[in-house]
């Protein structure tokens, strides 16, 4: 037929065996009424509700994070072994207390043995550092330089002592106190243990509520928002303990040698202890690493003060290697956060809780990003004007140009309709 243009080829069907990218959501518009009222209200209603909660909303994050942290576990045992859910999370937890009992076992014997000589050794130590008072104390009258530091230094250090050897008198003089904070903290560490573990049973449950509640993924893991949380506490935490175990070693390491070198003798003696306490005070933020050269710092106090100076100089260079070569290259693989916003976190939780809430702080950090991350993905606030949000965005696809008097759509460089051959100056646009 003259002045039709040809009939569009038909398209070949897809393959079955090809695979298919997987179909973009739509995303969820907030209305302009949810975004003025029902935000600041809920925002509002969280503070209060936190607040209320206290130590109550603590156990139960806590118990969070242990959850999230064994997940991963429990579902590749459903996973791989066909393990059901309960038997999953029974294998774990015992799982976990065997490691927990093992490593207890294999570090008790020497780190007992080791404090055991640290006690039995301080007296002498004590006797060291009067010596080194006293020649010092002589050099300085044959110099005759009016300075009395013999007395004084031998005061205090015997009150350090005194202080060290009397500590379990100061114990049993506060039993009942202390009786109560351990009974206290024993009672929250069973409430967690109970809540982990019924959040762990009820694991698939809780993901499918979230995803009910929170906007909908394309279906892949990737963009899976309870997997992504997941991952991020879980990589977190896995970051943090091998941060810990490198720090541990590598004070371990370098004390030793310092002993083997002659510069701090009792490196050598007490390498292992130095070590372990080291690597659990890396757990705690900022005050971490200070707590954890301490007991060094003490005993090269009592062995030769020039020590001190040695292991200080150490401790500050390991505090160097740690900060611009191990925990770069550990946490920006695990943690993906901006270090100011790192360090906002660390402050604000240990403002809230203290050392516990300094602990919790980077884990719900992790979980807030990710939630940031898949809202912005799948979430559109509807503007302030007249516009459709969901265009403005680009997610809809461009309006299609239909013929005016067939309805076939067209291409956009086409002039004439390809079934009737209509011309194309005046086309009706429909979204698909």
């Amino acid at each position: 037929m003259s002045g039709v243009g040809p009939e569009r080829e038909e398209e070949a069907p897809e393959r079955p065996d090809e695979p298919t990218a997987p179909a973009a959501p739509r995303p969820v518009v907030v209305p302009r009424w949810v975004q003025l009222v029902a935000l600041p209200l809920a925002v509002v209603a969280l503070w209060i509700l936190a607040r209320a909660a206290g130590p109550v909303l603590l156990v139960f994050i806590i118990a969070a994070v242990v959850a999230l942290i064994l997940n991963p576990l429990v579902a590749r045992l459903q996973r791989h072994m066909h393990f059901p859910r309960g038997i999953a999370v029974a294998s774990v937890c015992l799982a976990i207390l065997a490691v927990l009992v093992t490593a207890g076992i294999l570090l008790a014997n020497p780190v007992a043995e080791q404090a055991r000589v640290i006690q039995r050794d301080l007296p002498g130590l004590v006797d060291d550092a009067n010596d080194h008072l006293a020649d010092l104390q002589t050099w300085l009258d044959h110099n005759n330089i009016n300075i009395q530091v013999k007395r004084q230094g031998e005061t205090a250090i015997e009150t350090l002592s005194d202080q060290l050897s009397g500590a379990s008198g100061d114990i049993a003089s506060t039993a009942t106190g202390l009786l109560t904070s351990i009974a206290t903290a024993g009672f929250a560490l069973v409430l967690i243990v109970v809540i982990s573990i019924y959040m762990l049973l009820y694991g698939e449950r809780i993901g499918a509520l979230v995803r009910r509640l929170m906007p909908p993924g394309d279906g892949t893991p990737e963009d899976d928002y309870p997997s992504r949380v997941q991952a991020a506490v879980f990589g977190y935490v896995r970051g943090q303990l091998l941060f810990s175990l490198a720090m541990g070693a590598g004070c371990g390491i370098g004390l030793y040698l310092l002993g083997v070198t002659g510069v701090f003798p009792a490196g050598k003696t007490y390498a292992l202890a130095f070590a372990v306490f080291f690597g659990l005070m890396e757990l705690i933020p900022y005050v971490g690493p200070i707590l954890g050269a301490i007991p060094p710092l003490l005993v090269a106090l009592f062995t030769d003060p020039l020590d001190v100076l040695w292991l200080g100089i150490f401790f500050i260079a390991l505090q160097q290697i740690e900060g611009h070569v191990v925990a770069p290259q550990i946490f920006g693989h695990t943690l993906r956060i901006n270090p100011l916003l790192v360090i906002f976190a660390l402050l604000t939780g240990a403002e809230i809780y203290g050392i516990i809430g300094a602990l919790l702080a980077l884990p719900i950090a992790a979980v807030l990003r990710e939630t940031v991350v898949y809202l912005r993905r799948h979430l559109v606030l509807e503007p302030w004007g007249h516009t459709n949000p969901v265009a403005v965005m680009g997610a809809l696809p461009p309006p299609e140009r239909r013929c005016p008097d067939c309805g076939m759509v067209a291409d956009d460089d086409d002039a004439y309709c390809r079934r009737c051959g209509a011309p194309l100056d005046a086309v009706t646009s429909e979204h698909r």
